[in-house]
């Protein structure tokens, strides 16, 4: 396997439990106890056509190997070794303008890059983050959720016509794309700890949000711009900022930078790169509790320095705040804190 010979550190035996984000772990937790997903989970593990699915990347993707998209084998190579990922995943090269990437499959996970994401990062080192991405995606055990979020979404449209039956599956496709959304998060760190290159993962995810045209942008006013739509507004634009993310797959590309931004400034990243990090040998042993706390903290922390209106409000409903009825109100009539009206816009 190909060893990075650029002084980048590999880490031997890593847990993905070192990069997962707690949100990644306790909407996983909620999605496993939603009502009906073990039965529809049992069930569809065995209907999921995975061969189909290889034989179709085989008959109409290009595979990537030493003879074709060379670099991006490299890469892959590259990026398995650093998480010491001993089985490599295939990757191929699928033909779709939308820039893309996934990984998939329930018995071995298939990574798949659309060429519009391979014209679009043209750099090697945004590229590495991708692919590390990916691989994170892998080692993390995803690719069997996200295979089945995909052979549900497409049922759901299948029996829309059946009321109950569609409602009953919504109800998983939802959850399970919150998780999708959250797992983004974790994967995002994967690629930056194969990459070791924050602002090529920056580079990364503004091309996502406004093309190659990276001589146009700013890292610091893209985040900048993470930051407005984080903590700007009223009630309605955080009731506006769920409905708009409910339908999609993956988190809103600013807000992406601005998590990875602020883990790669954290203790934890640090003694990561520092050789101080979970072992998959200890899995085992790690404390179930322990990871539900972790990820009820974060979400404590998250409600209560917050800027956003919603978050607010929710940590003044968790401390009986007397104005209650007031912000309430003031989020029903459109008025801002004080009184004041908004102007139309």
């Amino acid at each position: 396997m190909s060893r990075p010979d650029d002084g980048r550190r590999r880490f031997p035996g890593i847990s993905s439990r070192a990069y997962e984000h707690p949100a990644d772990r306790s909407a996983l937790v909620a999605l496993r106890k939603l009502t009906g997903f073990d039965t529809v989970f049992k069930a569809l593990s065995g209907m999921v056509p995975e061969r189909s699915l290889r034989l179709l990347f085989l008959s109409d993707s290009v595979r990537v190997d030493e003879r074709q998209f060379a670099h991006l084998h490299e890469m892959l190579l590259d990026a398995c070794a650093i998480l010491d990922l001993d089985r490599v995943p295939p990757l191929y090269v699928s033909q779709d303008p939308k820039p893309n990437a996934m990984c998939i499959g329930l018995d071995q996970p298939v990574i798949v890059l659309t060429t519009g994401l391979v014209e679009l990062l043209d750099d090697e080192h945004e590229m590495r983050a991708v692919i590390g991405h990916e691989v994170g995606h892998a080692l993390s055990g995803h690719a069997v959720y996200r295979t089945l979020l995909l052979f549900l979404t497409n049922l759901a449209v299948r029996v829309a016509w059946i009321p109950l039956g569609n409602v009953a599956i919504m109800a998983i496709v939802t959850a399970l794309r919150e998780w999708f959304r959250k797992s983004e998060l974790s994967a995002d760190r994967a690629g930056l700890l194969v990459g070791q290159d924050p602002e090529a993962s920056m580079r990364g995810l503004m091309k996502l949000a406004g093309g190659n045209h990276l001589h146009q942008m700013n890292v610091d006013a893209f985040l900048e711009q993470a930051r407005e739509y984080e903590s700007g507004g009223d009630l309605r634009d955080s009731v506006l900022k769920i409905l708009n993310v409910l339908p999609r797959t993956h988190p809103f590309a600013a807000v992406r930078a601005a998590e990875l931004h602020d883990w790669a400034r954290t203790r934890d990243y640090q003694r990561l790169m520092d050789g101080h990090y979970p072992r998959r040998d200890e899995d085992g042993d790690a404390s179930v509790s322990d990871s539900v706390r972790e990820s009820a903290g974060h979400y404590a922390r998250t409600v209560r320095t917050s800027k956003d209106p919603l978050m607010r409000l929710v940590n003044d409903v968790a401390g009986g705040a007397s104005d209650l009825g007031g912000k309430l109100r003031d989020f029903a009539t459109g008025r801002r804190p004080g009184g004041e009206t908004p102007p139309d816009q």
